[in-house]
């Protein structure tokens, strides 16, 4: 009898810990099968300038704002914006996952990249979730290279609301993390998101 319990308290942690990694693997497959949409941009500074200012194609230019000069000179042009990602839980299970790690890539050219560490959930039978990702990265290259410059400018002129812009093709890509008895474990492949965002969409309207 003290044998049996003496196997049974050694065996309970690790049922426990058994049924914690099937969980994790569960909700986070069901995330893969969520959909996901790119709903508003916001808090959006190019050189620290608000790019609600660069409105037209000629704003976008380093003799009207003495920072975004001094940027381009440093090779140093820093931009920062916040995207909310609405996820929507078609499934009839819970949908979640503790941290991730995310991709932005312009025109197949890498934007952002980042980790988020925060407990993102999205309930079952058409549970939405909005999810605020921080970008911080270095512009320069996008603004003086051939091949994303004008896809870069164009996606500006739609963080700032400029009317007659075309869309911007922007791609996510979500990887989500698992913790798995105490090792991070990346979930096979990336969630990827592709959209067409207008100034409408990057604006939440």
């Amino acid at each position: 009898m003290k044998k049996r319990l003496i196997l049974l308290l050694i065996a309970l942690p690790l049922l426990f810990s058994q049924c914690s990694v099937n969980k994790q693997i569960s909700q986070a497959k069901t995330l893969g099968d969520c959909r996901y949409t790119i709903a508003s941009a916001d808090s959006i500074y190019l050189a620290g300038v608000d790019v609600r200012q660069m409105r037209k194609m000629e704003d976008i230019n380093p003799a009207r704002y003495p920072r975004l000069a001094a940027g381009l000179l440093m090779r140093n042009v820093p931009l920062d914006a916040r995207i909310n990602i609405d996820i929507s839980n078609p499934t009839n299970k819970l949908a979640g996952i503790n941290q991730l790690e995310y991709r932005i890539l312009l025109a197949g050219q890498e934007l952002f990249n980042g980790f988020l560490n925060q407990r993102i959930e999205v309930q079952p039978g058409g549970g939405k979730t909005r999810v605020p990702i921080r970008l911080n990265t270095n512009a320069y290259q996008l603004l003086t290279d051939s091949k994303t410059r004008d896809a870069f400018t164009q996606l500006v002129q739609n963080l700032s609301g400029a009317a007659g812009t075309q869309p911007s093709k922007l791609t996510i890509k979500i990887k989500p993390m698992l913790d798995l008895l105490g090792k991070q474990v990346n979930y096979p492949g990336y969630i990827t998101i592709d959209q067409d965002v207008t100034n409408k969409i990057l604006l939440g309207n």
